[in-house]
């Protein structure tokens, strides 16, 4: 038996340039990981609908169309649901794979 596996951190310690590369890449994520803390997140998901909302301009145009048929509704009974969550449902289609990659 040769012993216990070496640590990671021992790792760093062994000389050469290799090395050195290794802990300066270390100290920058640590550095980065600090910073990053201190930040508050910013959600991407609202910029991706954004960019995906002018895609979708059919289901929004039946939407809106919808909303002007039932304006003089007052029964309350008439609503535009389907029309509503068809446009959402086609930013999420679109949207959604972006996310997704920019969580990795």
């Amino acid at each position: 038996m040769s012993g216990p596996p070496p640590s990671p951190c021992s790792l760093l310690q062994v000389n050469g340039e290799r090395a050195r590369q290794a802990r300066s890449l270390l100290a920058v994520c640590v550095f980065s990981s600090i910073a990053m803390a201190d930040e508050e997140p910013v959600d991407q998901k609202k910029h991706f609908e954004e960019a995906c909302k002018p895609k979708c301009v059919k289901p929004l145009l039946e939407y809106q169309a919808c909303i002007k048929r039932i304006q003089g509704d007052e029964s309350g009974h008439k609503h535009c649901t389907g029309q509503y969550f068809d446009y959402w449902s086609c930013v999420d289609k679109c949207a959604a794979p972006k996310v997704f990659s920019a969580l990795k």
